[in-house]
């Protein structure tokens, strides 16, 4: 999170254990491990009054969903069918060459130069 490595946490160590000293130290600690933990506790709290005011319509609603990496796994990644390819009819392994061909699908046909695509009115 803090891009925090053993050394630069040992010598924010040392750092605290200069300024503070060594008999005001484990107090400080103490104080911080409380006061994380009623942190944590306060958003616990406001997780469930989230959860309760909802109702039972978002009893299943996670609030990690709302994290777009969450989201993405959630409603994409997770719908690969189990032979490897996406609802679509591309393979998995083919996200870069294109849709795969399968019997319902014409096949590619390129287009001349100058020429212009197919206009479906419909699909706008």
């Amino acid at each position: 999170m803090f891009d925090l490595s053993f050394f630069k946490l040992a010598i924010l160590a040392v750092v605290a254990l200069v300024i503070f000293g060594p008999e005001r130290l484990p107090a400080l600690a103490a104080q911080a491990g409380r006061t994380l933990r009623e942190l944590r506790r306060i958003a616990e709290g406001a997780k469930a009054d989230l959860q309760d005011s909802l109702g039972p319509e978002f009893s299943d609603f996670d609030l990690a969903d709302l994290n777009p990496r969450y989201f993405v796994r959630k409603h994409l990644i997770s719908e690969l069918t189990g032979d490897g390819t996406l609802p679509g009819g591309i393979s998995d392994g083919d996200k870069g060459a294109g849709p795969a061909q399968t019997a319902s699908q014409a096949p590619m046909v390129r287009l001349a130069p100058g020429e212009t695509p197919p206009y479906d009115s419909e699909a706008t």
